[in-house]
């Protein structure tokens, strides 16, 4: 009969696993919440600061196996999740309910910002977590038409608009302020008050995650944004050709300048897919995204392909990772979430760290 194993054997055993998102060990890490052995059965929990994907089910099978080759004959794993905040030091009283202030930003036009803005809150959804958008693209608002919702927002009792709400997201647009056809010519101070306004008067309540979907460009949307949102971090898409990665170096730049953490580059556009053959070609060249993010020091969250779908999809409002969750472009757009959720979680430990060298070690 074999020796009973003991619970701190199976914390030394869970000292070798990393999490695969946030690159440390889980002990180290404050990850392992309850060890219990009784009757020859060892569960385990383990709680992630960040929501569950569907790659956590190949983490939960390593610790497992960790602990069984530590002696254990019978093993149960629970992996759970609380989601955790973080937003900058001198933010703490704007947008107080929610945990974590997400912008999708591009240099230029064209490249898929709204596209994956929609699809990033969307794959934050499907986890459970409790989401939000912010349509910031003053003068191109399409989040209504990407998700199928119209309509105008109702006053709360504490007189705050309450956002409209589409397939499991609170959402919020200029185009729910103006009819159809109506211009937005306005100049910077009207920009500036309507960004102001979607900040401190809309009701959200609380939120895991609000995904903000800025216009293209270094503007004046942005720049109230970044100086006055508890932005956690920004997301910046390109598409592989020279010309798209020259304006994302300067949407880097420019939130590198007003101190928010870049979590990343997404390459827009990088490759496609052939729906018969499944063979690949770069239409528009490929790994320049990749490239870019090495030589500017910040991680790479992944490619996009090109997806018919994917237009389809936002036309008739319902975005891929809603409409065919399982389809190349959706699994991409889910990848990326998880990693922008683990850089996320990544500041949420460093309490306010060194965000460069937090990612350096990615």
């Amino acid at each position: 009969m074999a020796d009973p194993i003991h619970k701190e054997t199976v914390l030394d055993s869970l000292r070798s696993v990393n999490d695969p998102d946030l690159g440390k060990d889980i002990v180290s890490l404050g990850l392992v919440k309850e060890v219990d052995v009784h009757d020859g059965v060892v569960r385990v929990e383990i709680e992630i600061p960040m929501p569950i994907f569907p790659s956590r089910d190949s983490f939960r099978a390593a610790v497992a196996d960790k602990v069984r080759s530590a002696g254990a004959e019978k093993v149960e794993v629970a992996v759970t999740s609380v989601i955790r905040g973080y937003r900058p030091p001198d933010r703490q009283d704007v947008l107080k309910e929610i945990k974590n202030v997400v912008a999708v930003a591009s240099g230029k036009g064209g490249v898929g910002k709204s596209t994956l803005a929609v699809n990033l809150a969307l794959a934050f959804a499907r986890t459970g977590a409790s989401v939000g958008m912010l349509d910031a693209d003053v003068y191109g608002p399409s989040l209504g038409i990407m998700l199928g919702i119209e309509g105008r927002p109702t006053i709360t009792d504490n007189e705050k608009m309450a956002p409209l709400e589409a397939q499991g997201l609170k959402v919020m647009s200029i185009s729910f302020l103006t009819t159809k056809d109506t211009p937005v010519i306005w100049r910077g101070p009207m920009v500036h008050g309507l960004v102001s306004q979607f900040l401190s008067q809309v009701e959200w309540g609380e939120l895991d995650y609000l995904v903000i979907d800025l216009p293209p460009g270094t503007g004046d949307a942005q720049l109230t944004l970044t100086q006055q949102a508890p932005l956690a971090g920004a997301v910046i898409i390109t598409t592989p050709q020279d010309v798209s990665l020259v304006d994302a170096r300067r949407g880097l730049k420019m939130f590198d300048q007003v101190k928010v953490p870049v979590l990343g580059i997404v390459e827009n556009m990088s490759f496609f897919l052939c729906p018969h053959c499944g063979g690949r070609t770069d239409i528009f060249r490929h790994g320049g995204g990749q490239k870019t993010s090495i030589e500017l020091g910040v991680p790479f969250l992944g490619e996009v392909p090109i997806d018919a779908d994917v237009v389809a999809g936002g036309d008739a409002g319902t975005p891929i990772v809603a409409a065919k969750p399982d389809s190349p472009a959706a699994r991409a757009y889910t990848h990326v979430a998880e990693r922008v959720a683990a850089g996320l979680a990544r500041l949420a430990l460093q309490e306010g760290g060194d965000s460069k060298s937090l990612f350096m070690e990615w």
